[in-house]
């Protein structure tokens, strides 16, 4: 699973990357968000909505996109409420301090059409949303570490040093995850990195977590 110390990290393209280095390894993989924001969506031959970053990822892992690819979708429709789309259709509207009413019928789509693809496929490549470390959505996460608890999935996080900060976030990131989180945690990327990367690798420990060396 890849994740982010924030949105516009390059998950998306990461994920694209690591479908097309297992396709061309030989393996039979597929992409998978569980919940994605966006407003221009793809539509499939059969008349379905998706995200239009799972659709980059299913070409670069040889695949016609699949709405099982990305379950959930929210259209924002305003500042606080946003349509939710499931599997590919239109389900219902809903404003953000009500957004975990329907927590149960969310997990038990993304279950399923996450189950499906991991059944067909050797490895699914599932992209995080925003960052894992929002301590204001956590309790009623279903995209990040709750994600990766119910694929029992080892996690990268990358950052984006463009930014600045990255290692701020990183650290950050961890320290906010409890142990269990953490403990999936399996190395980092920095990502839009320009220069010497003999100047950004190192080795160190956060909370008691090993860290790998940054890439």
């Amino acid at each position: 699973m890849i994740q982010g110390t924030a949105s516009s990290s390059g998950k998306s393209l990461l994920t694209a990357a690591w479908c097309r280095i297992y396709l061309l390894d030989g393996h039979r993989v597929a992409p998978f968000k569980a919940q994605n924001m966006s407003n221009t969506s793809f539509v499939t031959h059969e008349g379905l909505e998706m995200g239009r970053a799972q659709v980059v990822q299913a070409y670069a892992a040889g695949l016609e996109p699949d709405i099982r690819m990305n379950p959930v979708l929210l259209k924002p429709s305003s500042d606080t409420g946003s349509q939710a789309v499931l599997r590919g259709k239109a389900a219902f509207t809903l404003k953000a301090k009500a957004w975990h009413e329907p927590r149960a019928t969310l997990w038990e789509t993304i279950r399923e059409c996450y189950n499906s693809p991991a059944e067909d496929y050797e490895i699914v490549v599932i992209e995080g949303a925003g960052s894992p470390a929002e301590i204001n959505l956590k309790k009623n996460d279903i995209v990040n570490m709750g994600m990766a608890a119910m694929a029992d999935a080892p996690v990268i996080i990358v950052g984006d040093i463009d930014r600045g900060g990255v290692f701020a976030s990183l650290v950050g990131t961890m320290q906010l995850l409890d142990r269990n989180e953490r403990a999936r945690v399996k190395g980092f990327v920095i990502n839009k990195f320009r220069g010497d990367a003999k100047l950004v690798c190192f080795l160190c420990v956060v909370t008691g977590v090993q860290l790998c060396k940054v890439f």
